[in-house]
C-alpha cells in the first residue's frame, strides 16, 4: 500500500469516526447523482471548480453560503445548496 493510499484510508476511517450516523460525501454525491445532475463525474471536481474546498460534513459548514450557492445554481440543476443537498439525501435512502 502506497503512502497516499494509506493517507486516503486514515482520513476515510476519521471521517466515520467523527459521526458514524452521517454518510459520507462521496457516498451521498456519488458519481450517478453528480453526473445526472450536472457536467462532473464528481463532488471533488465540482468543488474543485468552484475552488472550494470540502472533505466532510464540517467542513462543508463552513463553505456553504451565498457564494456556494451560486456555484450550485451554475453548475447543477439546483437552485442551492439546500435543494441539492435534498435531493442527494432523497436519491441516496431511495437507493439503499
Amino acid at each position: 500500500m502506497s503512502f497516499d493510499e494509506l493517507l486516503k484510508d486514515l482520513q476515510g476511517q476519521k471521517s466515520v469516526q467523527e459521526d458514524p450516523n452521517r454518510i459520507s460525501l462521496e457516498k451521498l454525491f456519488n458519481e450517478s447523482f453528480m453526473s445526472k445532475h450536472s457536467a462532473f463525474a464528481s463532488f471533488d471536481e465540482f468543488m474543485e471548480k468552484g475552488k472550494f474546498q470540502a472533505k466532510t460534513h464540517d467542513d462543508l459548514n463552513n463553505v456553504v453560503g451565498e457564494l456556494f450557492d451560486r456555484h450550485i445554481a451554475r453548475e447543477t440543476d439546483f437552485a442551492d445548496w439546500d435543494a441539492m443537498l435534498d435531493a442527494a439525501n432523497k436519491e441516496y435512502k431511495s437507493n439503499e
